[in-house]
């Protein structure tokens, strides 16, 4: 079995308040169609789970993993199917980047065990699975080309506007994301009000980017670049960012 586990970028990403330790957000996510990893589940017999991969990390920390000893508890088939198939994941999308590389595998991956280990759950049931290993999964688990994220990632809600031709691009800086929104806590900290959340969540995602520039679209952004200095280079040029960085993107338009 192969999956496609695309990258994606954030239109817009604002604070809209705090709870507990968790910054409660407003975006809009949109699937980039011309990035992303792909996923197979190859037979073949294994000790244990085994993940194969060019990942930055180890085994145990990987979204994936996560996600199979969540999986695992609910239905002794994942254990015995993974006994015989290993996990393959062809990387393209670059991880710590802002592109939710590891969030999409963790959902892609969700969502192949859900159909070969006959699991049944629902997209919703997936989700709230989701949540509890990283706030982008939901958002991957729903399969959506475009929609509003709100909450701590948990509010997922499809957004119908045209598939955009996104172009990223990502410098060789390893933006790190507790860092970014601590200086955004210490220094930079504000909330969007409630009726430029609801504007921005009603308008298309064009409309969006002829609106705000790159300083305006993502609360993250300063703090990021307060951080690390070498991002404000792609201040120009009609680049957004996305997420905690460091990549970041354009819409071509025809």
């Amino acid at each position: 079995m192969t999956k496609k586990s695309y990258a994606k970028v954030n239109i817009f990403l604002k604070v809209a308040g705090k709870r507990d330790n968790y910054h409660e957000l407003v975006s809009r996510f949109v699937r980039v169609h011309s990035l992303y990893d792909v996923i197979t589940f190859e037979k073949k017999s294994c000790d244990g789970f085994t993940l194969i991969g060019n990942f930055g990390c180890e085994t145990k920390k990987n979204t994936i993993y996560k996600a199979y000893e969540i999986l695992k508890e609910l239905s002794s088939g994942v254990e015995d199917y993974f006994k015989k198939h290993s996990v393959n994941v062809e990387k393209n999308i670059p991880e710590f980047a802002g592109l939710g590389g590891g969030s999409s595998n963790c959902a892609t991956f969700m969502i192949m065990v859900n159909e070969v280990c006959n699991l049944n759950l629902s997209k919703d049931e997936l989700s709230k699975i989701a949540v509890n290993i990283g706030a982008d999964v939901p958002f991957f688990v729903y399969e959506y080309d475009s929609a509003n994220v709100t909450g701590i990632g948990e509010i997922v809600e499809k957004y119908d506007e045209e598939i955009l031709d996104i172009e990223t691009i990502t410098p060789h800086i390893e933006c790190n994301t507790g860092e970014i929104f601590k200086t955004l806590r210490n220094k930079f900290y504000k909330e969007i009000s409630f009726d430029d959340k609801m504007k921005l969540l009603n308008l298309n995602s064009k409309e969006i980017l002829k609106t705000l520039d790159i300083n305006e679209a993502n609360d993250l952004y300063e703090p990021a670049k307060f951080v690390y200095p070498k991002l404000s280079e792609y201040d120009k040029n009609n680049w957004y960012f996305s997420g905690s960085g460091s990549s970041f993107f354009k819409v071509n338009y025809e």
